[in-house]
């Protein structure tokens, strides 16, 4: 499995994701605009998402963006199994139970999801603390 890290700051244009099909964790450390939120959704449906897992600030709204972003996407009619987006918020849980839960039950029940994208939604860029947080997560408990 890939892991790569992606640093976007609020309100800033998203960067080119590799192909996909992704399983993305989006770590908000800080809050955006509806609209931003919605069109940064939409980047990460477009660009190949099938497993969102939401954690920190307003990790419902991410869920939700991303769940709306699907719908749009096929015009709010069938979904292909194979592109249907699964969703998750994690509200109440520490950063390392969402990561593990990304890494142990992330996944997609169609297609094989071989890369994994930590979507860090911050101020400042922390790739190697979040990198770090994830491998630390994943070790058994």
């Amino acid at each position: 499995m890939e892991l790569k890290y992606v640093h976007l700051g609020p309100n800033e244009a998203p960067p080119q994701l590799p192909t996909g099909p992704l399983r993305v964790v989006i770590i908000s450390e800080t809050t955006g605009g509806d609209d931003w939120r919605n069109s940064t959704a939409r980047w990460l449906v477009d660009g190949g998402c099938l497993y969102a897992v939401a954690w920190g600030k307003e990790c419902e709204m991410w869920h939700d963006a991303v769940d709306w972003a699907v719908l749009e996407t096929f015009d709010y009619g069938d979904i292909p199994e194979d592109k249907f987006v699964m969703t998750t918020w994690h509200a109440d849980e520490p950063l390392s139970e969402a990561l593990w839960f990304a890494g142990n039950c992330a996944f997609h029940p169609d297609v094989a999801l071989k890369q994994t994208i930590l979507l860090h939604v911050a101020n400042e860029a922390k790739e190697v603390e979040m990198i770090a947080a994830y491998v630390g997560s994943q070790i058994d408990k």
